[in-house]
């Protein structure tokens, strides 16, 4: 009779430890974390619950029809609100977050790949690869308020961190323009590399560094002079460049040589070059400046650099040909883009208790279906009814 109480006892202990094991952390009433990814292929954007502790968590929950072939996609940090360029009609979508569904279509001009959104979420600004000019949005009027004139194929409009500039990447010129965001028109017009692409603008708005695949270069930038400053040789073809929350270092990704560069922004020198995986694309840097992680399109992983040890300290398979990265707000999971098998690859990247690294916990949790061709993600956070 004792040993049959006792049986019952750690039977009845064992489930109230598993109970609380697995209870959930208590959501806000009508807080949500959704991850949006543009669907080239699809026209389509697809809504991914992220959610900690939501029933649907890291589950496809939506999918909205936006314009033809979406590509760049952006949050607004005021409102919310989701914004996407249709490089094949022209045109940015604009979604609500609260319903997850399209509210407005603005037409700009041809060829737009991404949204550049300023810091006070009033306008949205759109290079224009297809005609030489970049649009500018206001999102409050739903429309377009200037048009204007930069270099030949603009790839990108990134809004300084202060927004009161917005720099282009002019890849048929050679050239960047720096724009008055007060006045509306271009202040600079500065020679760089060799068709600049990707660009980041420091966190004190004093540089900026460009990519430049066809010279194998990064061009960094004064903007109160608007002048260059000095060309980095880096890697073979540069097509992304990922800058630590603090701004020290930038992080280039070279992806014909399977390696990447570091750059020291301060120096406006590069620090060295490490192998990383096949065909590196698009990196994201931890919010405690710690961990790279780095998507490698050749070899189906996504690559973990510990940025102070200076090693690859492990690497996670996930889907065909990875791509854009986004950390969840908590920094629990990491979703990669698979363009190749159309999905989004949630990595699990658990935290060690001195709260800057990560352990050797991180694997591969799922895979969730999106759309053909998925381009780019980003994460919003709100709360319902609240701006």
């Amino acid at each position: 009779m004792r040993t049959s109480l006792c049986r019952r006892f750690a039977t009845c202990l064992a489930l109230l430890l598993t109970a609380a094991c697995h209870q959930r952390p208590a959501v806000a009433p009508g807080y949500h974390e959704y991850a949006y990814v543009s669907n080239g292929k699809s026209n389509s954007v697809s809504v991914i619950e992220v959610t900690p502790g939501s029933p649907q968590q890291l589950h496809n929950v939506k999918t909205i029809t936006v314009g033809a072939g979406p590509t760049g996609i952006a949050t607004s940090p005021t409102r919310n609100e989701i914004y996407v360029a249709n490089a094949d009609s022209s045109n940015v979508s604009i979604i609500n977050a609260e319903t997850n569904q399209q509210v407005a279509v603005i037409g700009v001009h041809a060829k737009p790949y991404f949204v550049s959104v300023s810091p006070d979420g009033k306008r949205a600004y759109i290079a224009n690869s297809g005609s030489a000019n970049v649009s500018v949005i206001d999102l409050a009027k739903r429309a377009v308020i200037a048009t204007i004139r930069v270099g030949g194929a603009p790839g990108l409009a990134r809004v300084s961190p202060d927004g009161k500039l917005v720099v282009v990447s002019n890849r048929a010129d050679n050239t960047i323009s720096i724009i008055n965001a007060n006045k509306l028109a271009v202040r600079n017009t500065v020679p760089v590399c060799q068709q600049p692409q990707d660009l980041v603008i420091l966190p004190d708005n004093s540089k900026a560094f460009v990519a430049c695949p066809a010279s194998n270069q990064v061009a960094a930038v004064d903007l109160k002079d608007g002048r260059l400053l000095a060309y980095l040789d880096v890697g073979q073809l540069p097509i992304q460049l990922t800058l630590k929350p603090d701004g020290g270092e930038l992080f280039v990704s070279n992806f014909n040589s399977h390696n990447f560069s570091i750059v020291e922004t301060g120096a406006n020198e590069v620090g060295g070059t490490y192998l990383i995986g096949d065909n590196p694309t698009h990196g994201v840097v931890t919010s405690d400046n710690s961990l790279l992680y780095m998507s490698n399109f050749g070899s189906n992983t996504v690559s973990v650099y510990a940025i102070d040890e200076g090693r690859v300290i492990s690497a996670v398979q996930v889907g065909n040909h990875p791509d854009t990265l986004a950390l969840t707000p908590d920094e629990a999971h990491l979703l990669v883009v698979d363009s190749g098998s159309g999905d989004v690859a949630v990595v699990r990247t658990v935290k060690t208790k001195e709260n800057s690294k990560i352990s050797a916990d991180r694997a591969l949790v799922t895979l969730i279906p999106v759309g053909k061709q998925p381009n780019d993600i980003v994460i919003k956070a709100f709360t319902v009814g609240k701006q």
